[in-house]
């Protein structure tokens, strides 16, 4: 970022309706504040229940230099604490994932419950209080089976808000009782933020997405009305019509259907089913599910897709069949990696009830598709000929409002909260 131009003046200028300015892709400078004021001070989503389903196993998630273990104890719960060795800060827990009884650190074996208590040093003399060396803890989350932490000393408290919203859309799908059938790493070469932009809309679908589309109705994902002709309109309309009848069927049936959306709240959240197109069952190539066995005590395979996604990194699809979700992790300004997990019952049997390639094909096509995007992006972003250009009012309101969110985050925290507010309305 050039020494003449202050993130605090970019963010004054920000235009509405507009991407951002060239540095808030490119610099290293704004790139250690995401880390530490939107990754560092937010609830970040970064896994499910299913990642660690008994008493002692272990998930470990880095997040820019900090590295955090979440852990299920005896008694089923969740916890999570720095990956930090209060003895001299050597990691404890050195695989992705693994089962424990206690935590050992293996450097000097100092042994902590999965409480975090400190209950074994050695060699630290009489003297030595243990209770002040226990492991430091991280706050975490389960809302209705999706985890999520926060590394901040007090984490905001509308996360209850969000999930007294959404706990009722999704527990119908039981991911609690779920398993991870497989889960992909895929580093994306471009800006966090980048990736998240893409996600949040659907105009570039069209001509890059040839699996995704086969199951995704148009209309679906942005439908500018302007310059079509009147056949187009009468489908838009149909459309419209068929979402209206399906919500009214799924929600009668005890699915919560109907848009909620808080993409500005500080834990932004939004969420909607919408029905698919053919079978209507699921994102595959032939729009039927890709597990025999259902979720929970679902009995209705036409079920749509419930679309849950939270502000600052992740988006997530909920089918009648099986669980898809996403997490964004920042590498450094120009990489970041997205983890995407399916998941099915835990009963379902691969290679009887599922077939594992035709459960993770569309998705796996689209998530390189995506990233070859991002890629380009991100080329462009580092051009000298790069400036802000305009969102469709149709196809890319909600790039404007993750935009909008992440510049009021930083905004508040730099600027102060009368300033943020005032960024916001320009």
């Amino acid at each position: 970022m050039s020494s003449e131009i202050s993130i605090e003046t970019l963010l004054t200028r920000r235009k509405k309706g507009y991407s951002l300015e060239a540095p808030f892709y490119t610099s290293e400078e704004i790139f250690k504040l995401d880390m530490e004021i939107i990754f560092g001070r937010h609830w970040l989503h970064v896994g499910v229940e299913p990642d660690v389903p008994e008493p002692g196993d272990v998930m470990v998630v880095d997040i820019g230099k900090t590295s955090v273990i979440v852990m299920r104890d005896d008694d089923m719960e969740l916890r999570a604490y720095h990956n930090v060795c209060r003895h001299r800060g050597a990691r404890i827990i050195l695989k992705e994932k693994t089962s424990v009884g206690n935590l050992v650190c293996s450097y000097h074996q100092w042994t902590y419950g999965q409480d975090g208590e400190l209950l074994f040093a050695e060699h630290m003399g009489n003297d030595f209080d243990r209770k002040c060396r226990n492991l430091k803890k991280v706050h975490i989350r389960s809302v209705g089976g999706l985890i999520f932490i926060c590394l901040a000393e007090e984490a905001p408290d509308d996360i209850d808000r969000m999930a007294a919203a959404i706990e009722p859309y999704i527990l119908p799908h039981d991911l609690k009782n779920c398993k991870v059938a497989k889960t992909v790493d895929l580093i994306e070469k471009g800006n966090w933020k980048l990736t998240m932009e893409n996600n949040r809309e659907c105009y570039h679908c069209v001509g890059n997405h040839p699996e995704l589309t086969i199951p995704l109705f148009e209309y679906g994902f942005g439908f500018a009305p302007d310059g079509t002709n009147p056949k187009r309109m009468e489908h838009a309309a149909k459309y419209e019509a068929l979402v209206q009848s399906c919500h009214l069927g799924w929600e009668a049936a005890g699915f919560p259907s109907r848009e909620v959306e808080r993409l500005t709240d500080v834990t932004g959240f939004r969420t909607e089913r919408l029905p698919l197109d053919g079978a209507g069952e699921a994102h595959t190539k032939d729009t039927r599910s890709a597990s025999q066995k259902l979720l929970g005590s679902i009995t209705e395979r036409k079920l749509g897709a419930l679309s849950f996604w939270t502000q600052p990194n992740s988006w997530n699809h909920f089918m009648s069949d099986h669980i898809v979700t996403f997490s964004v992790f920042p590498l450094g300004p120009d990489r970041n990696l997205l983890r995407t997990r399916w998941l099915v019952h835990k009963d379902a049997v691969e290679g009887v009830d599922y077939d594992l390639n035709r459960l993770t094909e569309v998705w796996e096509a689209t998530n390189q598709q995506d990233a070859d995007l991002v890629e380009i992006s991100h080329n462009g972003a580092i051009s000298p000929a790069y400036e802000p250009g305009p969102y469709s009012p149709y196809t890319e309101p909600l790039v404007e409002k993750f935009t909008d969110w992440y510049v009021s985050r930083m905004s508040e925290h730099l600027l102060g909260k009368q300033a943020a507010v005032g960024v916001a309305a320009e």
